[in-house]
């Protein structure tokens, strides 16, 4: 599982024009579903983001997460993070997972993200979507959690 982690002032996602999830000051999620992940690469994921310190204290640290904040995240799901672009100029999505799975382990996630105390927004599983955000820093940030070697979905 892969994610691309954004610190942002605000953003929102809309479908067909229409705004279908928000956050203020907080954080994008962009979350890519890989073969051979399951349930416990979504959760450790969730946890490891809710307790990322990339959020700056007093003294300009980053040393705060979004727990420790009350920050909200908004999650996109982006099956192009799978790609891989090793050879040739079209890339290859065959490392993302299938899209039953993917939205299985997607909703997972998100789940386990509001567990931990982080507030989450979604947009909408494998729709069209634009995405406005307002980045902090910037800071971007990507974060993997491997499959185990020889563990199930």
């Amino acid at each position: 599982m892969k994610a691309v982690v954004q610190r942002v002032l605000r953003a929102e996602v809309s479908v067909d024009g229409e705004c279908v999830g928000r956050t203020d000051a907080g954080l994008v999620i962009l979350l890519g579903v890989l073969k051979g992940d399951g349930q416990r690469q979504a959760e450790r994921l969730a946890e490891r983001i809710a307790a990322l310190r990339c959020f700056r204290d007093g003294e300009g640290r980053m040393n705060l997460s979004a727990v420790d904040l009350s920050h909200s995240a908004l999650v996109i799901s982006q099956f192009t993070l799978a790609a891989d672009c090793r050879r040739g100029r079209r890339p290859s999505f065959e490392r993302a997972a299938a899209p039953d799975l993917a939205e299985e382990l997607y909703l997972r996630f998100v789940a386990h993200l509001r567990a931990t105390g982080v507030p989450a927004q979604t947009g909408v599983f494998g729709a069209m979507m634009e995405v406005l955000l307002v980045n902090d820093g910037p800071v971007t940030l990507t974060i993997e959690e491997p499959a185990e070697a020889g563990s199930k979905p």
